[in-house]
């Protein structure tokens, strides 16, 4: 059954006071594909803009294994200690067959669900493009109004959609194995252009070794690695989340970068580019929703998939078809 709506100044008030449940609540109804829901979230959002924008915003990726949530938790007991409020948005994978999530981000992250000054927040990838939430921006800036200074995003870790994570937050940490190897896991060059700092994980007992091995192979591809800042030179370091070894320094990293922006401007010049590309990723998104919704192509749209899946119609012709009955 669907939980009633609140009033706005009542999501307003429980968001600012930091009440987790309003919160969670206000989250759901930015997720909601509801139309009076997204009204209603779009009012919210208008009220809550001036207070959000200051906090540090980490996104988190790397391959599934590599300790994502035990690195979170660790991480975040550690900012809760130094009186920091964190918050935590695990893009859930969704099932490709229910088309449900897998929320088990909360049971991996067992000291840090339970702090009062911590949120964490699964949210189904939806299945869209690159697993990216559909609405990952909204809940940041609710986040932030609620008075969460640090926000942790973590990706599904897939190879995809990091892009999209990146141009949504501040800082892009790429967490690796011990023995990366000459493949590098698998992680794209691409992903590596985006990190602003490696972390080699598991750095602890045996993986001592491999870590130490992994780290120069890594620091040597860096050196052939385009620079996304001028001003920023990211680097590779060893941590074990495990023990808490290399916590500090990796923090460390975060809080220079942040500082560097600061100096140079260049943090307000990130938080208008991460408005331009929000705006764009909704047009896109909607875009979509308004071709799919077209009369005329909702018609036509099965036959044309199956003449594709058949081989009978190029890709090519099946989209020309379409996007002529779209703009007909």
């Amino acid at each position: 059954m669907r939980r009633a709506r609140l009033s706005l100044e009542a999501y307003e008030r429980g968001v600012l006071a930091a009440d987790r449940g309003v919160l969670a609540q206000a989250i759901t109804l930015i997720e909601s594909r509801d139309e009076e829901d997204g009204k209603l979230a779009q009012a919210l959002l208008t009220r809550l803009l001036p207070l959000t924008g200051k906090a540090r915003r980490v996104g988190i990726t790397g391959v599934p294994g590599v300790g994502k949530s035990t690195f979170i938790d660790a991480l975040g007991m550690k900012l809760l200690g130094e009186r920091h409020k964190v918050a935590v948005l695990a893009i859930d994978p969704s099932s490709s067959i229910s088309g449900g999530s897998i929320l088990g981000d909360k049971t991996r992250m067992a000291r840090l669900s339970v702090e009062p000054n911590a949120f964490i927040r699964p949210s189904p990838s939806g299945l869209t493009p690159g697993g990216i939430a559909r609405r990952t921006r909204e809940t940041m800036l609710l986040c932030e109004a609620a008075g969460f200074d640090v926000v942790l995003v973590e990706t599904v870790g897939v190879g995809q959609g990091e892009t999209a994570v990146a141009e949504m937050v501040d800082f892009f940490l790429v967490l690796m194995l011990p023995g990366a190897g000459d493949e590098l896991q698998g992680i794209k060059k691409g992903v590596l252009e985006l990190a602003d700092l490696i972390a080699v994980n598991k750095a602890d007992g045996d993986g001592t070794g491999p870590a130490r091995v992994a780290l120069g192979e890594l620091k040597a591809a860096l050196r052939y690695v385009p620079h996304k800042r001028a001003d920023w030179e990211p680097q590779a370091i060893a941590i074990s989340a495990k023990t808490g070894d290399g916590l500090d320094p990796l923090w460390n990293h975060v809080e220079a970068h942040r500082a560097a922006l600061e100096n140079s401007g260049g943090l307000e010049t990130l938080r208008h580019e991460q408005q331009r590309a929000w705006m764009w990723a909704l047009i896109t998104e909607r875009l979509e929703q308004a071709f799919c919704h077209h009369p005329a192509v909702s018609q036509r749209l099965a036959a044309v998939e199956a003449e594709v899946r058949a081989g009978r119609m190029t890709p090519t012709t099946a989209a020309d078809e379409l996007l002529a009955l779209f703009g007909g």
